[in-house]
């Protein structure tokens, strides 16, 4: 469950895995935490695009893996299974949405909007895993969950297009 109040603790500032888990600061916004996460790993997605396919899935696996790393340690050490603030998790959710989305800033809206839609409303699957997977993974996977489905919409827009 997310932090209702999300507020940034000092160690944000001050350690590594707090500030990448935190999105570069990005979640340490008050307001909105997960949108101005989502936000901050846009530029991202446009590296990540000019990479080739495999490249670009190499960069998700490995940021899903350190992210359930990063995810876990810093609940752990906040006491809190899924603070608003961590947003490391927003931006692989992204990241995966954008996978096979054409390139161009229309495609990249279409992702953000769509991905962050399903990160907010939760249908089944995303709400169940939010409910009762803990830890590193289960902070993950509901953003996987929410990006694997915004992808799935806008690959059919694609090519209803």
């Amino acid at each position: 469950m997310t932090d209702p109040q999300p507020h940034a603790p000092a160690s944000v500032w001050r350690n590594p895995i707090h500030f990448l888990a935190f999105g570069f600061g990005s979640g340490a916004i008050p307001k909105a935490p997960g949108t101005w996460g989502t936000l901050a790993a846009v530029p991202f997605v446009l590296i990540w695009q000019q990479l080739p396919l495999a490249g670009y899935v190499l960069v998700l696996v490995f940021a899903t893996l350190l992210g359930i790393w990063l995810c876990d340690r810093t609940a752990k050490d906040m006491g809190v299974h899924d603070h608003g603030g961590i947003v490391w998790d927003e931006f692989v959710g992204l990241w995966l949405t954008m996978l096979l989305a054409p390139p161009g800033w229309l495609w990249l809206l279409a992702g953000f909007a769509l991905f962050r839609l399903f990160d907010i409303w939760k249908p089944w699957p995303i709400g169940w895993v939010d409910r009762r997977v803990g830890g590193g993974f289960g902070i993950m996977l509901d953003d996987l969950l929410a990006g694997l489905m915004a992808l799935l919409v806008l690959l059919a827009a694609e090519l209803l297009i």
